[in-house]
């Protein structure tokens, strides 16, 4: 039973261990799925964010080259003055300024053939506009605005930008310089809040703008571990993608801007997705905390639950051993009323198992089939001592009174065990197989098995025992009224069985045994005593008394292991009777009852303690005496039967 509930507990334990396992396997990828969806989505929004501001920035560049480009369009295709356009371009700056900022330098351009700066600067001699890159770019375009790599200022140092439109006369070409100050601060910003760090490159793989700003102006086609990342930038369908940058796992981010430059942001996922990482993490140690709270509560409950089954178990345990002491004492009782047969039923129990058992019988079945057998009998307490005892055969009147037993047993016994089996072999156990038997006239299989059973045990025991007028027959014949009745008295199957005992039994060992002489031994330093105890004990057939005086006597006779029952007085001179008492159970595990003339609360005390209970005292009662001896002698004597139950017991 321990075990089951042992094995039931490590399988709901381990279930809950999977389903636990599986749910958060589950959720939480779910989760990480859902919650990394949402940082990338983030991330996208948060890129786009900064990328629209620089968009937005360089916008405004080109809203005022455009406004300047319709301008001074109109102003050379009036013929207008080269000073004219000069304070033009110079007012036009002023007020760009004014309403921007000072990055963006100032508004030139190589106009009808002369160089023209609203600045105020003044190139050197050997400045050639048209072999400017600005220039340049901006024919190729033929009136479209373009926004010319960055360069290093030689005076400032500063990074610049130009953005030039070719006017309509097809020569003539304005310009806008701005400094990437700005820029370059809206890109150190862009590290997704220190998890990153972003750039903005164009097609050709040029920095134009970097967090780092030793970085800005290198060309990452041509830099190791960054050539593949400006690829898949400028491949890229989406947002976002994921790769490995600097041998780490990362989150590119990039948006296309102004032609065909890139804001990209890189994020290592390590840092990316820390605090997601985190509160999974926690998630999982808070789902092991509640799984060991569980385990706990379930060990618990299950420590609880066996306490209370072993609390159970030995209550059932003390219930059933009082079971069989009552059934005990009604089948010693019952022998006892039949002095021609005692231990009848006893013996009829002991071979009634011993079919069971060659049955097949589960160890509950014969249990229930040993109690049957052993109060089989118990009717006959209601019949009259005189006709029990009767020598001789019986009378047809008497003989109808011992009938009765079956059913007064089957009374006595329907409301004191809860299995109907226990009644029943009382009951029927004297039906024939052939439908000619007491009290019902039960046939065949009609009658129940623990009838039939216990009908041939007691068919057995009666045939093998003495009787008044007539001693236990011969195994021979035994064996030969039991093969004419199968099929007639007895069930064929059960009278197989018995026969194939009958044919083991080699040496005629299933029978009523003679009584055997019972020594009872009397340590007694008082003769007087020794001798009123022998006188008592003579009136009892079997019995004989031997006395001795020292505990070493005792010895020399009690190692024979003949003696059933000791009788030791306590009062012995330079003796403790109590150590003795305790040496003489303990070596030889014989009954011992104390003689003593002391009555006081504190020897009865201390007998108590040594679970001291059959004691005699002064003067002895004869008729006391006797029975208490005969009660301890015949108590010991079936333990031989006892000892047989099943483990059931």
């Amino acid at each position: 039973m321990k075990d089951t509930i042992v094995k039931q507990f490590m399988k709901t334990v381990l279930l809950i261990f999977i389903m636990q396992i599986m749910m958060l396997a589950y959720i939480f990828t779910t989760f990480y799925k859902d919650s990394a969806g949402n940082i990338k989505e983030m991330g996208i929004s948060n890129m786009k964010s900064q990328a629209t501001m620089v968009e937005d920035y360089l916008g405004h560049g080109r809203d005022v080259l455009w406004l300047a480009a319709e301008t001074v369009d109109f102003m050379v295709g009036q013929r207008m003055d080269q000073e004219d356009i000069l304070d033009y371009l110079k007012g036009a700056t002023v007020k760009m300024q004014e309403r921007f900022d000072v990055n963006f330098t100032g508004i030139y351009g190589l106009i009808d053939g002369h160089y023209i700066d609203g600045s105020g600067w003044i190139p050197p001699e050997d400045y050639e506009p048209a072999a400017r890159e600005w220039y340049i770019e901006a024919m190729k375009k033929r009136g479209s605005m373009v926004i010319s790599p960055p360069y290093v200022d030689a005076q400032t140092g500063e990074i610049i930008i130009s953005i030039s439109c070719q006017l309509s006369d097809g020569e003539s070409v304005i310009s806008l310089d701005i400094v990437l100050n700005e820029v370059q601060n809206t890109v150190e910003n862009m590290t997704m809040g220190g998890m990153g760090y972003g750039f903005i490159v164009n097609r050709d793989g040029l920095v134009i703008s970097h967090c780092d700003r030793s970085e800005v102006g290198k060309n990452y086609y041509q830099e190791v571990g960054h050539a593949d990342l400006i690829r898949e930038i400028m491949n890229g369908d989406g947002d976002e993608f994921e790769m490995n940058v600097d041998g780490e796992a990362s989150t590119i981010f990039s948006h296309q801007i102004v032609e065909d430059w890139y804001v990209v942001i890189v994020c290592r996922d390590e840092l990316l997705f820390e605090d997601l990482r985190k509160q999974i993490f926690v998630g999982c140690a808070l789902s092991v905390m509640v799984f060991l709270v569980i385990v706990a509560f379930c060990v618990f409950s299950v420590r609880r639950i066996k306490k209370a089954q072993n609390s159970e178990t030995e209550s059932l345990e003390k219930l059933d051993h009082m079971n069989s002491n009552i059934i005990r004492a009604l089948a010693t009782t019952i022998d006892a009323k039949d002095r021609y047969t005692s231990g009848h039923s006893q013996r009829v129990a002991e071979y009634a198992l011993a079919i069971a058992q060659r049955m097949g019988k589960s160890e509950e079945e014969q249990k229930v089939i040993l109690y049957a057998a052993l109060l089989h009998d118990v009717g006959k307490i209601r019949v009259p001592n005189e006709v029990i005892n009767k020598p001789g055969r019986l009378t047809d009147e008497e003989f109808d009174q011992i009938k009765l037993h079956p059913v007064s047993g089957y009374h006595i016994l329907r409301d004191i065990h809860e299995d109907e089996r226990i009644g029943e072999g009382a009951k029927y156990h004297h039906e024939r197989y052939d439908g000619h038997g007491y009290p019902n006239g039960l046939k065949g299989e009609d009658i129940p098995e623990v009838a039939r059973i216990i009908g041939v045990a007691d068919a057995y025991d009666a045939m093998a025992s003495n009787r008044s007028y007539r001693n236990a027959l011969p195994q021979n014949v035994i064996r030969e009224e039991f093969v004419k009745g199968r099929g007639k008295q007895f069930d064929p199957k059960i009278a197989d069985i018995m026969i194939e005992m009958i044919d083991e039994d080699k040496e005629y060992r299933m029978c009523q045994k003679e009584k055997a002489a019972v020594e009872i031994l009397i340590l007694d330093e008082d003769s007087i005593n020794t001798n009123m105890l022998d006188y008592i004990f003579s009136e009892l057939p079997n019995v004989m008394v031997l006395s001795v005086r020292t505990i070493e006597e005792a010895d020399a006779v009690l190692g024979n292991g003949n003696v059933s029952l000791v009788l030791l007085n306590l009062d012995m001179k330079g003796q403790d009777g109590f150590v003795l008492y305790q040496e003489i159970c303990s070596r030889y595990g014989v009954p011992v009852v104390v003689i003593t003339e002391e009555k006081s609360k504190d020897t009865l005390k201390k007998m108590k303690k040594l679970r001291i209970n059959d004691y005699i005292t002064k003067p002895f009662s004869p008729v006391v005496v006797r029975e208490m001896a005969h009660g301890i002698i015949n108590h010991t004597k079936t333990g031989t039967l006892w000892g047989k139950r099943t483990s059931g017991e």
